[in-house]
């Protein structure tokens, strides 16, 4: 997560915030660096924030609280005040150097889109690049799917060690392909590349996933075993298991740690690391979920164990 961090402390400097928010990053698009970053402070020091250098990129930002008044500033000159509102996305352009007054407190999830990520959706989806997006200065989207991937990866970025980069993979692929899509015009990919995996490839993917199930091994790194885009390879195996790769590997995890449970009496922490779970917690949280009974009910119901672990 070190390119993580770097990119949250660059969004820190940029916000004057005291410690490096919390990142994660993706390299599954053709090696594009993509990273979202949780962005709060409840007590500001007023003024105007810092200066993102200028890029060929884009900062697309989830509102997670009120921010009435807003002063906003391109190309170094104030340019307009706005009311924002949680849950609204906006999208800013970073060769036009946006920037805001910091007079309030604000908290928000920031995205950043370089192009290159844009140029690899349209290729992999064999359609025209995008253009431009849709980045009206201080107009706000009402847009749902921004926010349900944004739930989605706040979880992450509160629990970074339980959190597979598989997930962030396909989330950060999705989110891609929506802005792509929705703000940038590209027409959805041809339903000729809509299909599944040849019974080969499926049993292969899960061989490869099986064998990692810390979920460490990248999207990037499975849809090369194929010669496939990215893309194309998580829709097609997803169209073959019926599940995204990264919710398949949970159920092997849950399925190997029902296993170790059965035939052993091992200390449920040590069954959790052994499963590709994070730590105990995160093991009873996602076995708990899929399950519908904790580690330590499944198990005495199933091996009469003790009810001194839960």
């Amino acid at each position: 997560m070190a390119r993580a961090a770097a990119f949250g402390q660059r969004m820190g400097e940029f916000l004057h915030l005291m410690d490096a928010p919390p990142s994660l990053m993706t390299r599954s698009l053709r090696s594009v660096e993509l990273s979202v970053t949780e962005t709060r402070d409840d007590n500001p020091v007023p003024g105007l924030s810092g200066s993102l250098a200028p890029e060929d990129a884009f900062l697309v930002s989830l509102k997670l609280h009120d921010y009435p008044d807003c002063e906003l500033w391109e190309r170094g000159k104030c340019v307009m005040k706005a009311d924002v509102r949680a849950g609204t996305t906006y999208l800013y352009d970073l060769k036009h150097d946006p920037r805001y007054v910091i007079d309030k407190p604000f908290h928000s999830l920031a995205f950043y889109v370089p192009r290159l990520a844009l140029d690899g959706i349209a290729d992999q989806s064999r359609a025209p690049r995008v253009d431009q997006l849709d980045c009206r200065f201080g107009t706000g989207h009402d847009d749902a799917v921004v926010r349900h991937i944004g739930t989605s990866l706040l979880e992450g970025l509160r629990r970074p060690d339980e959190t597979n980069q598989l997930f962030i993979d396909y989330m950060m692929l999705a989110f891609t392909a929506h802005v792509a899509q929705t703000y940038g015009r590209m027409r959805r990919m041809a339903e000729t590349n809509r299909g599944g995996l040849a019974p080969w490839q499926v049993k292969r993917a899960c061989e490869k996933l099986e064998s990692d199930l810390g979920g460490k091994i990248t999207l990037e790194q499975i849809a090369a075993e194929f010669e496939l885009s990215v893309s194309h390879f998580a829709r097609a195996f997803r169209a073959s298991t019926g599940l995204p790769p990264h919710q398949w590997l949970l159920r092997q995890c849950v399925k190997a740690a029902k296993q170790l449970m059965t035939v052993r009496e091992l200390p449920l922490a040590e069954i959790a690391i052994s499963a590709g779970f994070a730590n105990q917690s995160h093991f009873t949280r996602v076995f708990s979920s899929l399950v519908g009974a904790s580690p330590g009910a499944w198990r005495r119901e199933k091996n009469g164990v003790g009810k001194g672990e839960m």
